[in-house]
């Protein structure tokens, strides 16, 4: 039950995020929030390229991602 308590309060946290930032509905801000928590081993990934601007990224830094899971 915790657990998925505190999925729901970050989903809840960033969907507010995105609202009041994008000045989207709010069921638009929590469909956004969605895809983004369904999805974010990808999306961290693609982040971390973006962020290091195409550069390689160590396998070291591969193997962290599961810290952010």
């Amino acid at each position: 039950m915790t657990r998925d308590t505190n999925y729901l309060s970050r989903l809840m946290r960033i969907s507010w995020d995105i609202q009041r930032q994008k000045r989207n509905t709010r069921s638009k801000a929590l469909t956004q929030a969605w895809a983004i928590f369904s999805n974010e081993d990808i999306i961290v990934f693609y982040l971390t390229k973006k962020l290091n601007h195409h550069k390689p990224v160590p396998q070291k830094v591969m193997g962290q991602f599961a810290l952010f899971g």
